[in-house]
């Protein structure tokens, strides 16, 4: 950083989803990172189980993504993409079109998830007006999913620490399925639980009470990251496109998380195989190295908004000043090319039994009541300390931190999504570190 810790403010900076007292009291700083791991302000190698934020796939500062955004930069740091365009932002388009499931060959770039999934819901509505079907408004979502902090996000999102202090502005006509995750019944599940696909049929029951002709989308992330590791139960997704044809229903997938490689496969939707109507993406499109989201659609739904326009006409009023942005794209190229060439999303269906293998040995371990994983993800549940929620999570992550692994903390849930090019002894190392952190917090 540009000034050593003791002497740096830190004041001015407000910070995202962190207790701003408590860490600038004792702050933890990562000043730079190279593959799998980061190098903190006191000069520690740390571990990074995280992959960031779920989002640095192929690891920290490649070669080749730093190049394309510094020749980019050179070339070109900024092009209009409002009536206008550069070449980039539609080879980009391209590349991540050939990856999205059969027929999501329409790309709209945003530059976060949480835009990601407000475009979405505008392309939802945009949809049915156009087939002549504006009364389909209503969006349904569910408890404990989590899709970015835009007000149409936090809506259909069902974590009530996001919501309450918005509740009077957020957006009408939202309703809500159950939470997938029920640990007395799927607790421990090796990847996805058998129990649970019946709780598809709330759709069902939504459907009768507000009926179809109103409801514009379901949104649902295929594995739930932030909420802590939520797996989809074994013929569920399958059940929730089956109602949604049946009745109209437009299916959008969250892949924010679950997209390029973390479970195995380009994005959830092929590892799990289901296709949505509308895909939305961010973090690993170009190993968040530049801010950077999309929604991939449906050819036939694109067409539909489009062709309901007069010629010459704007057919779809959303965007975004970044849309398209020419470092973005560059390092989504690079990125993308990156996944291949090293065929990362094998590797990481590869490594992903290993991971399981290991993260369940901490069944057993004194406050953890369950273990989940699907891909290269695993969540571990502790119990909560009586009348102090979230307080044996944060001090487990302190832990793992002081001990130089980097872990993801969702309240008294330990999420671990590691980049792909992880190793086995790297997998061991950051599990062993949080097994001691969990015996050692009590």
């Amino acid at each position: 950083m540009g000034k050593h810790i003791e002497q740096a403010d830190l004041s001015a900076f407000w910070m995202p989803f962190t207790a701003n007292r408590r860490f600038k009291a004792s702050p933890r700083l990562l000043v730079s990172a190279k593959g799998m791991y980061y190098r903190s302000h006191d000069g520690r190698e740390i571990l990074d189980g995280t992959a960031g934020l779920w989002c640095v796939n192929a690891g920290h500062c490649r070669d080749e993504i730093v190049q394309a955004i510094a020749h980019q930069a050179a070339a070109m740091d900024f092009a209009p993409t409002f009536q206008m365009g550069h070449p980039v932002a539609f080879e980009a388009a391209e590349k991540v079109a050939a990856l999205t499931p059969p027929g999501l060959n329409r790309i709209f770039f945003t530059n976060s998830g949480s835009e990601a999934i407000d475009t979405a819901l505008k392309i939802a509505l945009a949809y049915h007006r156009a087939r002549g079907e504006a009364q389909r408004t209503r969006f349904i979502g569910r408890e404990r999913g989590y899709h970015g902090v835009g007000f149409g996000g936090i809506s259909v999102g069902g974590m009530v620490a996001n919501r309450k202090a918005f509740s009077a502005s957020l957006i009408p006509g939202v309703d809500h399925l159950s939470s997938t995750l029920n640990i007395k019944e799927a607790g421990f599940s090796r990847g996805q639980p058998k129990w649970g696909a019946h709780l598809a049929e709330e759709l069902e029951r939504l459907v009768a009470l507000h009926d179809a002709s109103n409801i514009a989308a379901l949104i649902v992330e295929p594995l739930a990251g932030s909420a802590g590791v939520l797996v989809p139960p074994v013929g569920y997704l399958q059940r929730l496109r089956e109602i949604c044809d049946k009745h109209g229903i437009l299916l959008i997938f969250d892949e924010v998380i679950s997209g390029f490689g973390r479970l195995g496969a380009a994005f959830g939707a092929q590892r799990l195989g289901v296709t949505p109507d509308l895909l939305t993406m961010a973090k690993g499109i170009n190993n968040a190295s530049v801010p950077m989201g999309a929604v991939a659609v449906k050819q036939g739904i694109h067409d539909s908004i489009v062709g309901a326009a007069a010629e010459g006409v704007i057919e779809f009023f959303h965007g975004y000043t970044y849309s398209g942005h020419p470092l973005a794209a560059a390092a989504t190229c690079a990125a993308l090319e990156l996944y291949r060439k090293e065929d990362l999303f094998n590797r990481a269906a590869s490594m992903a039994p290993f991971l399981e293998e290991t993260v369940h040995g901490l069944k057993g371990l004194p406050g953890v009541i369950d273990v989940r994983n699907l891909g290269l993800v695993a969540g571990i549940e502790l119990e909560p300390r009586p009348g102090e929620p979230n307080a044996r999570g944060y001090d487990v992550f302190v832990k793992c931190f002081e001990a130089g692994v980097l872990v993801r903390m969702a309240g008294d849930i330990i999420a671990l999504s590691p980049p792909l090019i992880v190793d086995k002894p790297q997998i061991e190392r950051i599990v062993e570190t949080l097994a001691s952190a969990i015996k050692s917090v009590g």
